[in-house]
């Protein structure tokens, strides 16, 4: 099982990834993956106009990761009355999230929720109770007395 330490690894390799490294042997701190991703953002803004984009996600921890990453890249996210708190409206180029914002909260959700789920079930299996295996499949619903 993958601990917060490694988590953490594997966070800042995703953003250096991201951040588009020149080679391989360049692993800059993640400060600086950060600045070189917001250098690109600014370009991006001078070369092409942001569109206000619509982003539906899945879950509450999901959103807090979008929101948090926009955030990061000086974004402001927000939502118009009446949407649902998992929908995020961002006003930003659509390159930056098809190269940038998107995949990098795709690998960082699926990390988060991996990890989540191991300690859930870990948790569940230590303390509630050790077998959680699928439940039995019947053939129809059963019949309740009368």
């Amino acid at each position: 099982m993958m601990d917060e330490i490694e988590l953490r690894e594997k966070i800042q390799k995703i953003e250096t990834l991201f951040a588009r490294a020149g080679t391989e042997g360049e692993r800059l701190a993640a400060e600086q993956a950060l600045e070189r991703i917001k250098r690109r953002l600014q370009s991006t803004f001078q070369n092409e106009k942001p569109a206000e984009m619509r982003f539906r996600l899945q879950n509450r921890w999901s959103q807090q990761l979008f929101v948090a990453l926009c955030r990061r890249y000086s974004l402001k996210p927000y939502r118009y009355a009446g949407q649902r708190y998992t929908t995020v409206m961002v006003r930003v180029p659509q390159s930056f999230v098809d190269n940038v914002l998107w995949p990098e909260f795709i690998e960082l959700d699926d990390l988060l929720r991996s990890y989540f789920n191991s300690v859930t079930e870990r948790i569940i299996h230590e303390e509630v109770f050790g077998h959680t295996e699928e439940v039995e499949e019947v053939p129809e619903p059963l019949q309740l007395p009368s």
